[in-house]
């Protein structure tokens, strides 16, 4: 009965942390390899691919802190 129930929701958490922070990630990692090669094709853009790789990984990091807090 009850004890059954409890079993699920602990499942149900461990999905929704494990699906929370797989995809942000990857995107992540994608990203941070795009602008290394960016910045390998060129260097004297580096300022800006920083900026805007910094910038973005931001917004994944609040969405990945979001999934974590909805889970709740």
């Amino acid at each position: 009965g009850g004890h059954r129930g409890v079993l699920l929701v602990v499942i149900a958490a461990g999905l929704a942390v494990g699906l929370a922070s797989i995809g942000p990630g990857v995107g992540q990692g994608t990203a941070a390899g795009q602008a290394v090669e960016g910045i390998a094709r060129q260097p004297e853009a580096e300022g800006k691919i920083r900026g805007t790789l910094l910038l973005s990984l931001a917004f994944m990091e609040a969405l990945t802190i979001y999934g974590h807090l909805l889970k709740k």
